[in-house]
């Protein structure tokens, strides 16, 4: 087994609950574009098996609502709009790291391993997340960042995490991927990472059975987890999860 030399994360669910603040900034641009659509939790749970927001406006067209004919041109300006909405919010303090996740970042760059990311969002999202809800600097604790709108295929093809892997210089045996999804535990799978999972209340009930682990969240001494020993998985415990 070669060595652990950085972990990857992915963003919505992982780095932050950021769902739900996304679920309602869509209904925000619809309201203000005219569309008389709402999307409920249960709703947006459902669209979250389709990965990108424009992606997911299309698939609502094209099974919920035919009688709306939107040229990709608009749809991608409706979904300009949305993150525009969405980072306004989270600039607003929305936003808050998940448990554990700033401590295992810390902890990881004092150990020497590489922090990067591979997500769908867009990288826009990515770096209002880090600022809002990290710190100013937080983009700079990250060695890569692959996001969705630099890839031709979005999770759960592997091409983002490909890119994250390009760019740290890396092998898939030498990292390991953190995710919530099946989605991205199927891309980070499929591009040849190991990769546990820390479930969201927007993937719970998902099949996690090729995870290492699977896990509430990664636990802090505000918030330990209760189900891992010691409250924490640590940089340790991961490196003795690795096949």
């Amino acid at each position: 087994m070669m060595k652990l030399r950085a972990l990857i994360f992915d963003v919505d669910g992982t780095l932050a609950e950021t769902e739900e603040l996304h679920r309602i900034s869509f209904n925000a641009t619809f309201a203000e574009v005219g569309l008389d659509w709402e999307w409920d939790r249960a709703m947006y749970r459902d669209l979250l098996a389709v990965t990108g927001g424009k992606e997911r406006i299309r698939y609502y067209i094209d099974s919920f609502d035919q009688s709306v004919d939107l040229a990709p041109e608009r749809i991608r300006q409706i979904h300009e709009r949305k993150t525009a909405i969405y980072t306004t919010r989270m600039a607003e303090g929305a936003l808050a790291p998940r448990p554990g996740i700033l401590r295992l970042i810390h902890e990881a760059r004092e150990a020497g391993v590489k922090c990067a990311i591979a997500t769908t969002t867009s990288r826009p999202n990515i770096d209002a997340l880090l600022q809002s809800a990290f710190a100013p600097d937080a983009v700079s604790w990250f060695d890569a960042i692959a996001a969705g709108d630099e890839v031709a295929r979005k999770k759960p093809a592997p091409d983002v995490y490909t890119l994250a892997l390009e760019r740290l210089g890396l092998a898939p045996e030498e990292c390991l991927a953190i995710e919530d999804s099946r989605n991205g535990l199927e891309s980070a799978r499929a591009a040849g990472l190991d990769c546990i999972i820390t479930v969201s209340p927007y993937t719970d009930g998902q099949d996690f059975s090729a995870a290492l682990q699977i896990v509430d969240h990664l636990g802090d001494h505000e918030t330990p987890n209760a189900a891992v020993e010691g409250g924490m998985v640590t940089l340790a415990m991961l490196e003795t999860m690795r096949r």
